[in-house]
């Protein structure tokens, strides 16, 4: 079990990404933008994984994994996203994390997340 924080602006996707970690028992964190996160990581501390999107209003899912990474630069990180073209692709794999499409399925979220936490393969690695 680890303490995971997502971040995803569509409440839809993020209960449900939430739901799909908690049924995998984790201990889940969901907040809906970057400024939040960096609030909740100011309280909380930092967690053991992040779940993040890559395009949300305000900070990006990128830049804020470099701002958390400010506190651990091998902060396990998941980007969940529908972006495909060469740049954002070139980002996510620059910023060391796995990439993982939307939509998804729980199986591919936990298995990613499982690997990126030393309990199996990593798939999807950008």
């Amino acid at each position: 079990m680890a303490r995971v924080l997502v971040v995803e602006d569509d409440t839809d996707v993020r209960d449900l990404v939430a739901q799909w970690l908690r049924e995998d028992h984790h201990e889940v964190l969901a907040v809906e933008s970057a400024v939040l996160a960096l609030a909740a990581v100011e309280r909380n501390g930092l967690p053991q994984a992040v779940v993040l999107d890559v395009a949300m209003p305000g900070m990006d899912g990128v830049d804020l994994l470099h701002r958390l990474r400010e506190y651990d630069e091998h902060l396990p990180a998941i980007f969940l996203s529908v972006l495909w073209s060469a740049a954002d692709v070139q980002r996510m794999r620059d910023a060391r994390a796995v990439y993982v499409g939307k939509p998804s399925s729980a199986d591919r979220l936990r298995t990613a997340l499982r690997g990126l936490l030393g309990e199996g393969d990593a798939e999807g690695l950008v």
